[in-house]
């Protein structure tokens, strides 16, 4: 009798915990984060502020009346990047996205590929690593600069994303076109390195923190390939045109048999909204990231020489969302 009891008591209380699971489940209220390729940093980014979020959630179940507090529920999935993200927030498919600095400029001016579809109701949350451009080459290509390109095959990232809007803005301020390479592929970022090692292609271009994981394949790989210098005056003159570009160095020794510094430009990844978000849910996405700092932090390299005094400025070109401005004002930072 007793073990019957007992299995009987056992089966309530697993019943009850469903229960209690499936009213948070309908209670909360669910939102989504664009991020980009699977082995880039936008995903891991979309991905730590969801795992921030739901901390502060659990912490704040200990000390609130039950009630008094919406509780919300975050996804970060895989995405096309920048301009892909921004493009579901306007749509109101997503509340958030990661994108970079260039791309939300233009977006809420209406410029580069934005013309003519200005998203005006863009808002800035906070900013989050550099990000180079980099062009990977594999060894046997032989490409040491952009003129080496020529008569390559070479990735220009998929439409929508980031890599591939800067690549052609590159590609312009060089003074060439598709024509200039032997033919280029639309692959992805999760897909170009695989492409690379396989002898697929000759070179890909790719906006990304580092360390990255999908680098140091490239490096190791049958390919055996390394990032290449981007400077000259043509690239300077990028630099000059734009206060989101800035010159940026990959150091040696950041992947495997890289024995040079790879000087570049570069971005800043950001993370943007929409007007139309809640002031509400802006705030706690915030306030969850800037109060679990440290972890933050610890969520990827990139993120390691992060300062909150930065990420409220630096490559901010949308306007910032109140519910960010009320978080930070109430933390000191403005």
């Amino acid at each position: 009798m007793k073990k019957i009891i007992t299995s009987l008591s056992s089966a309530l209380l697993i019943l009850f915990a469903s229960l209690s699971l499936t009213a948070v489940a309908k209670s909360a209220e669910f939102f989504t984060i664009g991020t980009g390729g699977p082995t880039g940093v936008y995903f891991q980014t979309g991905n730590a502020i969801c795992k921030m979020l739901h901390k502060s959630a659990i912490s704040a179940e200990h000390g609130r009346k039950k009630g008094t507090a919406k509780a919300y529920r975050c996804t970060a999935p895989s995405t096309g990047g920048s301009n892909y993200n921004i493009g579901q927030i306007a749509a109101g498919e997503f509340q958030f996205g990661v994108a970079q600095s260039d791309w939300q400029y233009h977006a809420v001016n209406g410029s580069s590929k934005w013309e003519g579809k200005q998203f005006s109701d863009l808002r800035a949350v906070f900013s989050v690593h550099n990000e180079p451009f980099q062009i990977w080459a594999r060894k046997k290509a032989r490409i040491k600069d952009f003129a080496d390109l020529e008569g390559k095959v070479v990735n220009i990232g998929n439409p929508g994303s980031g890599q591939r809007g800067t690549m052609e803005e590159l590609m312009k301020a060089m003074g060439v076109d598709n024509s200039f390479f032997k033919s280029t592929t639309e692959l992805t970022s999760s897909e170009q390195v695989k492409a690379l090692c396989d002898g697929k292609i000759d070179a890909f271009g790719y906006s990304v923190g580092f360390p990255n994981g999908a680098m140091e394949q490239a490096a190791t790989c049958a390919a055996k390939a390394s990032p290449i210098n981007l400077t000259g005056p043509e690239v300077q003159g990028l630099i000059d045109g734009a206060d989101y570009y800035a010159q940026a160095v990959i150091p040696k020794g950041t992947y495997t048999k890289q024995k040079k510094d790879a000087t570049t430009f570069g971005v800043k990844a950001t993370v943007v909204t929409s007007a139309d978000v809640s002031e509400e849910l802006v705030y706690l996405v915030t306030k969850a990231v800037m109060e679990n700092f440290d972890d933050f932090k610890k969520q990827h390299p990139a993120f390691g020489f992060l300062e909150k005094k930065n990420m409220i400025k630096d490559g901010l070109s949308a306007p910032l969302h109140p519910g960010a401005i009320k978080y930070y004002k109430e933390a000191g930072l403005m």
